[in-house]
């Protein structure tokens, strides 16, 4: 049974009226205006600590300088480099520097984190006679403090709404990988809602820690939602103070389904999009080809919509991603793994975007499940007791159209050692699934006698089990593993 926290009146209350002042957490202690430091016979003074969010201009001014003068009288202008840990940058007399410069060297030796990054400097001055160019003098070391520009973004975020009473269900955690979340800033949650006009706002761990899921609204670190109240908008920016300077509304999802949400908290981004529990393997199993629906062949086999699986032995490089049959072929919305720490060990997380690495069988040519819970995006590995499972030469279906006599198979393909496919076209009528075209070899599937038809599940396989019903004719895509007995009949839209 799900646990939920579930809102009382008071927390209702709070939920549409809360108003909370705050400190602006990214506004960081002034220090004290640093000693000037020695420049051949000038000086450089350090500025105090630069929050970069504060910086609107191309330009940010890192120091004061007091030019070193030139006996050389042949050398008469003068420019000046700021040196940051070896790598030099163009900086002007009034002691300014490009603010991408500065930007690009602390997020690319620190991160974005919005913290204060004391880094050792120093500046040179050069001077030239319109042909050649001299150094002139290096000054000591002194301090840049900086403070990248960065939004606020919590360790961890939940779905609220009224899928959950508006109050906390701690199964809808957005999915994270191990990264710094100022490295990672993408959460991503997949959910169901039951019903249509369903309205969702956003909780920050922050207030989850403090025991009350409203405690901070209407600021950076608050709860997060959008622009107007009852938006059904499917992407769009977040906030936590709405352009009134009231509280996030709350955005709605219009139709009942199973929906994939993700968020980008260094954007402050969301996009939602309806999704069809349909997943497919890239790999070594199928050459990394998707470029071409044809290439949908290793379909996963689906326990329940967001915990999908898929069996085989897994030969050569052993290695994959998954795609979405929406998004077949983009590969930035290919899933992988979060971490190449987890690419080839027995459990690991996923992500799915560009940086997704290949996630690898822990042990190649051997036969595993492998598992996959979107929930929690995360995967598993577990290896078969029996590496020798019966292998067929042949399976196929048998009884299409009322034909059940030998000749009357129509082959699937192997696709992956014992996983089978076929894109056929099904008339009105039964079938069963046999192996090596007999009955007689321990490959005999089909339903049980009370089975119903549905589109995925697992098929009975013994000399008594009953047809396979298709009850509209059309053209279907049909995929079986013969160790599982795990299938999917999909009808192929025309």
């Amino acid at each position: 049974m799900i646990k939920k926290i579930l809102l009382g009146m008071t927390l209702l209350m709070a939920m549409v009226s809360c108003t909370e002042d705050y400190t602006d957490w990214g506004n960081p202690q002034t220090n004290p205006q640093e000693d000037a430091v020695s420049f051949g016979d000038g000086s450089v003074t350090p500025e105090g600590v630069i929050n970069l969010a504060d910086v609107t201009g191309d330009k940010v001014k890192v120091a004061s300088i007091v030019a070193p003068t030139s006996t050389k009288d042949t050398y008469k202008s003068s420019s000046f480099k700021i040196n940051l840990d070896g790598q030099s940058f163009d900086i002007d007399a009034e002691g300014n520097m490009a603010k991408a410069d500065l930007v690009n060297y602390i997020t690319g030796k620190y991160g974005k984190r919005p913290i204060e990054r004391d880094i050792d400097a120093t500046l040179d001055a050069w001077l030239s006679n319109g042909s050649t160019a001299a150094k002139m003098a290096t000054s000591e070391t002194f301090q840049v403090k900086a403070v990248p520009e960065a939004p606020f973004i919590d360790a961890a975020y939940y779905l609220v709404g009224d899928l959950t009473e508006w109050g906390l269900d701690t199964n809808l955690k957005f999915a994270h990988s191990d990264a710094d979340v100022y490295t990672d800033p993408v959460f991503t949650l997949m959910f169901t809602t039951t019903k249509d006009d369903q309205c969702w706002k956003i909780i920050p761990q922050g207030n989850v820690d403090k025991g009350n899921i409203w405690s901070v609204e209407n600021a950076p670190e608050g709860v997060v939602g959008i622009e107007e109240d009852g938006d059904k908008a499917m992407s769009g920016k977040l906030l936590t103070t709405n352009s009134k300077g009231n509280k996030a509304g709350a955005g709605k999802i219009a139709k009942a389904g199973i929906y994939q949400m993700t968020i980008n908290m260094m954007d402050y981004t969301y996009t939602i999009k309806q999704i069809a529990p349909e997943y497919y393997l890239v790999g070594a199993l199928q050459e990394w080809k998707a470029d071409k629906p044809e290439y949908k062949t290793c379909l996963m086999y689906a326990e329940t919509p967001m915990v999908q699986s898929y069996t085989t032995k897994w030969n050569g490089a052993a290695n994959l991603k998954i795609m979405l049959g929406s998004d077949f072929g983009k590969w930035e919305n290919a899933y992988g793994s979060a971490t190449m720490a987890d690419a080839n060990t027995p459990t690991g997380s996923l992500k799915a975007d560009n940086n997704a690495g290949a996630i690898v069988c822990p042990e190649p040519g051997a036969f595993y499940t492998f598992k996959v819970d979107f929930s929690t995006m995360t995967y598993s590995w577990t290896k078969l007791e029996n590496q020798n499972p019966t292998a067929f030469e042949n399976v196929s279906l048998i009884g299409v159209g009322g034909k059940w006599n030998e000749g009357d198979d129509i082959d699937m393909t192997e696709v992956t050692p014992h996983n089978w496919f076929i894109e056929t076209t099904l008339p009105v009528g039964g079938f069963k699934i046999r192996g090596d075209h007999d009955w007689n070899k321990g490959g005999n599937w089909g339903y049980t006698a009370d089975q119903k038809f549905t589109s995925t599940g697992k098929l009975f396989n013994d000399g008594g089990s009953g047809d396979i019903k298709i009850a509209t004719a059309g053209k279907y895509r049909i995929f079986f593993n013969d160790i599982t007995n795990e299938y999917a009949i999909i009808a192929v839209a025309e």
